[in-house]
């Protein structure tokens, strides 16, 4: 069975942190994806998903991600249900997200090179990430 998802959009607000009573990181957020349209001159539709990501994920998103920013997220598709207190069966369905990737960048026109954000970011700060530093002569 495969339950795979792989979204590109544009987050709709800053991400909400919030802690399980265990302690645990989940954040949530809404991305903004655009759907495809077959007709030229036709208004382009978007879709508003709903993201949640735990633990260090949760922890990432919600340091270096901000309202307007264009990411990637790769998950899986979950629905949940719940009763109110008055009765009423609610269901969600939101993408939980394995992994999360920035796809923006931003160009510094002084010196017309890549500003990533992340001049006072440590490589320990999150496990696996080192920043490299942006050079005009890469060969791709």
């Amino acid at each position: 069975m495969l339950n795979k998802v792989i979204l590109m959009g544009r987050l709709t607000r800053d991400p909400e942190l919030r802690y399980t009573p265990n302690n645990v990181p989940v954040c949530s957020f809404t991305l903004a994806v655009n759907r495809n349209y077959a007709k030229p001159g036709e208004q382009q539709q978007t879709d508003f998903i709903n993201i949640v990501a735990w633990r260090s994920t949760a922890e990432f998103c919600s340091k270096y991600f901000t309202k307007g920013l264009q990411v990637v997220v790769c998950g899986r598709l979950q629905t949940r249900t719940w009763d109110d207190q008055e009765g009423r069966r609610h269901y969600v369905t939101e993408v939980v997200a394995d992994e999360t990737y920035f796809a923006d960048s931003k160009r510094d026109n002084t010196t017309n090179k890549m500003d990533t954000g992340f001049d006072d970011f440590k490589s320990n700060d999150v496990e696996g990430f080192i920043p490299i530093e942006a050079d005009d002569d890469l060969p791709f």
